[in-house]
C-alpha cells in the first residue's frame, strides 16, 4: 500500500503542456524543489492541461515541514534558500513574460507569483553613515596617504581604507586579537533588499575582549535594570546598535 501523498499544482499562465520546452521544464521543476524542501518527500508527477500545470505530490508525513516554507514566503523572517528560490523562480517567470500560482488541486491559491508583473523594490544609496565593524587585521599597508586596511570578518573581508596615523597605530595588530574599527561608511541597498558596504573610512579602534557571546549576553543581563533580559534576540540587537546593515535590516 502506497503512503498518502497531498497534492499541489503549480500553473504557468504563458505555457501549455505542448509549449513549455523541455529544458525550460526542468528548471521549473528543480525551482520547485529548492522552494518546498523535503527533497525526499517531494515528486514531480505530470504536466497537467490547460495553463502548463506543474503536478507534484508530496509525502503526507513531510507536508507540515512544506507547509511552514510555504507559509514563510513574502516574511522577513522567512529562510534563506526559501527566499532565493522564490526570487528565482519571479526572475525566470519575468523572462518568460509569464506568471504562476501555486495552488491546491481543488483551486485555492497558496502562493502568487507575479512574475512579469512584479514590482521592481526599492532601492536606498548610496550614503554615508557613522558605524563600525568588526574583524582581524590582515592587511595593512600602501604607499598613498590613504591606506588600505582588510579585516577578516568571518568568511567576508571588510576593505577599508585609513590615513597614516591610523594605519600606524593599526599595524603592530596585524593577525592579532579581532579589532572593532569606527568610522565612516558608505553604504547602498539594492532592489532584493542586500545591502553593500562600497567604502568604510576607519576613524578609530579597540580591541575587542575575546569573550563567547553567551558570555557577553549574560554579564549584560545580570546589569539591573539593562533592559537585556527582555531582548529575546541579543546578537540582532548587538548588531543593530554598532550600526550594522544586513539582508532584513
Amino acid at each position: 500500500m502506497s503512503n498518502p501523498r497531498r497534492i499541489y499544482h503549480f500553473a504557468i499562465d504563458a505555457f501549455s503542456p505542448r509549449t513549455l520546452p523541455m529544458a525550460r521544464l526542468a528548471e521549473y521543476i528543480a525551482d520547485l524543489a529548492n522552494l518546498l524542501g523535503q527533497p525526499e518527500h517531494v515528486y514531480f508527477d505530470r504536466v497537467s492541461e490547460g495553463s502548463a500545470i506543474l503536478v507534484h505530490e508530496v509525502d503526507e508525513a513531510a507536508v507540515p515541514a512544506v507547509e511552514q516554507r510555504l507559509g514563510s514566503v513574502g516574511r522577513d523572517d522567512a529562510p534563506a534558500d526559501v527566499a532565493k528560490a522564490f526570487r528565482t523562480m519571479n526572475e525566470r517567470l519575468a523572462r518568460d513574460q509569464a506568471r504562476a500560482s501555486l495552488r491546491e488541486p481543488g483551486g485555492a491559491e497558496i502562493i502568487p507569483f507575479p512574475g512579469v508583473e512584479q514590482k521592481p523594490g526599492l532601492t536606498y544609496g548610496p550614503f554615508r553613515e557613522r558605524g563600525t565593524l568588526d574583524g582581524v587585521l590582515i592587511r595593512v599597508g600602501g604607499k598613498d596617504d590613504t591606506v588600505p586596511v582588510h579585516l577578516l570578518d568571518g568568511d567576508k573581508v571588510h576593505i577599508c581604507n585609513a590615513n597614516r596615523e591610523v594605519a600606524r597605530l593599526l599595524a603592530p595588530n596585524l593577525f592579532g586579537a579581532i579589532l572593532r574599527v569606527h568610522g565612516e561608511g558608505r553604504w547602498e541597498r539594492d532592489h532584493e533588499g542586500k545591502w553593500s558596504l562600497l567604502r568604510f573610512d576607519i576613524r578609530g579602534f579597540e580591541q575587542l575582549d575575546d569573550v563567547p557571546l553567551e558570555e557577553a549576553v549574560r554579564r549584560l543581563r545580570a546589569v539591573k535594570g539593562s533592559g537585556w533580559q527582555r531582548i529575546s534576540e541579543p546578537a540582532r540587537e548587538l548588531h543593530r546598535l554598532r550600526g550594522g546593515h544586513g539582508e532584513n535590516d
